[in-house]
């Protein structure tokens, strides 16, 4: 086990390498650094923060197949990214502070998880699938206003618009790095420390109860973490809908147990690999053309048909 995710570190190692070093000129090296180590960081931290959340989400809801994009975090940012424009356009938004703009994202992304779906889930007595069905149903209410709004908003606007949607590294925001990296590294660490009783949660509610853990406390708990990683990462980068469901399907079989100290370390290492490389193959074999997402979420999404195949299967 610890092999395994030694390997997966050296090869995360060799990448941020290849990222950082790879056609480095001696003359400008000092700028383009000051442009990579940005973008290695955003990438570390996203991919770790997708990773942790996707993983932990489906041990609460008892379901390798769904990812924490049910709850509908993804097309409250598209929205909300999309108000804004359509508000105040573009160029007041561009002369605006960036912290503001991440704040408040942030802070409208979470208080949707924590505040509405939390008093929904109290009032349907802590059923996470109706909470699920209740992320699926707002979801699908915040793309429609999203369409609306984009069919008749300025047709320059909504090409700058269309720049926001797609996750991207190539633009990081330096101003608000370092507070996402706070919110995204305290939550991960202060998530850690429940690995063990997200092993006793992996197998059932009903046999989790027996066992001593306080089931709706630790669901809560799980909830708003996996709200602040979702919020913080989608606002700093943009929304990457599949990756979750990939990484953390290939850490149960690469890992193959049951333990979330080691699934969890090797779900964001090959998350943040993945990013790595793929952001490699964006600058260096696309020439920029194809965001990042793009190609995850191709892959991500033959690998999500796969999985549905095969449970069909068993």
């Amino acid at each position: 086990m610890k092999k395994k995710i030694l390997l997966l570190g050296l090869l995360l190692i060799i990448g941020i390498l290849l990222f950082l070093f790879l056609g480095l000129n001696p003359k400008s090296a000092s700028y383009a650094l000051s442009r990579r180590i940005p973008k290695v960081i955003a990438i570390v931290l996203t991919g770790s923060a997708i990773a942790y959340a996707s993983l932990v989400f489906q041990t609460v809801t008892e379901n390798r197949i769904l990812t924490p994009s049910v709850l509908g975090l993804d097309a409250l940012y598209v929205f909300i990214q999309t108000v804004i424009i359509f508000l105040v356009g573009s160029e007041s938004m561009a002369k605006a502070d960036g912290r503001v703009s991440f704040i408040f994202s942030v802070v409208l992304m979470v208080g949707f998880s924590v505040g509405i779906l939390g008093f929904i889930l109290k009032k349907v007595k802590g059923n996470i699938y109706l909470l699920l069905l209740v992320g699926i149903i707002t979801g699908t209410l915040f793309r429609s206003g999203s369409s609306f709004l984009q069919v008749i908003i300025d047709p320059n606007e909504f090409l700058i618009l269309q720049g926001s949607l797609f996750a991207s590294f190539n633009n990081i925001n330096t101003e608000v790095l370092f507070l996402s990296s706070l919110l995204l590294v305290g939550a991960m660490l202060f998530g850690m420390t429940k690995s063990r009783e997200l092993d006793v949660l992996s197998l059932g509610r009903d046999h989790a109860i027996n066992l001593g853990i306080h089931h709706k406390n630790l669901v809560n708990m799980i909830l708003v973490i996996v709200a602040i990683l979702i919020s913080v990462s989608t606002a700093l980068v943009g929304p990457i809908t599949f990756l979750g469901i990939l990484v953390t399907n290939l850490s149960r079989e690469l890992m193959k147990t049951y333990k979330h100290k080691y699934l969890l370390a090797g779900a964001m290492l090959i998350s943040s690999t993945a990013l790595v490389y793929g952001q490699l193959l964006v600058e260096r074999v696309f020439a920029f053309s194809t965001p990042i997402s793009v190609i995850i979420n191709f892959i991500g999404g033959l690998y999500f048909i796969y999985l549905l195949l095969r449970e069909n299967q068993l």
